[in-house]
């Protein structure tokens, strides 16, 4: 048996993640909460372990190195909104031209061009490779996973189930350690 689910228009869905978001970051008692917090379609809150000093660490260099190699803006915990709620990258790159278009937004509707997700343990790769999809949907441009030692992984919109050597928009771009 094959489950179909029908979800709504990509409008209708930014404009219930847009109220909603505004709603969850407006609430004193969510931002006291030490998780990352994140939606799913329906509005429901999704909670995250705090960071670790690791996660914490290959997120600030990956934010670093991008905004030195490439200008723009490399945005921590940036929240995109998609087709399956608010999912809050990592880092998300803008380029200047990009961030003019979401600049304002309370939950970023047109995904960063590069989207970082810092592997925790807790991460399975069934999550990992849903968030790319979403990622991927919102209008990124490349996707990229930081494992724990530093290592990285790159994913394209072209063949997004298929790594690639390097970043096409960042070459120069190196592992974290």
């Amino acid at each position: 048996m094959q489950l179909v689910i029908e979800l709504p228009s990509r409008e209708e869905q930014l404009a219930f993640n847009r109220r909603r978001w505004a709603e969850v970051a407006a609430d004193p008692t969510l931002a006291a909460l030490p998780y990352k917090i994140e939606t799913n379609a329906h509005g429901n809150i999704l909670m995250m372990p705090p960071a670790s000093g690791g996660h914490s660490y290959r997120q600030s260099r990956i934010q670093r190195a991008l905004e030195d190699t490439l200008g723009g803006f490399a945005l921590p915990e940036c929240p995109v909104s998609t087709i399956d709620g608010v999912r809050a990258a990592d880092v998300g790159w803008y380029s200047e031209e990009r961030f003019s278009q979401v600049d304002g937004q309370i939950a970023f509707e047109i995904a960063p061009e590069i989207c970082v997700e810092v592997i925790s343990p807790c991460n399975t790769a069934s999550e990992m490779n849903e968030k790319k999809k979403l990622y991927f949907e919102a209008g990124a441009d490349e996707v990229w996973f930081c494992a724990d030692g530093g290592s990285m992984q790159y994913f394209d919109r072209f063949d997004p189930n298929v790594p690639i050597p390097n970043s096409a928009l960042c070459p120069d771009f190196v592992e974290i350690r």
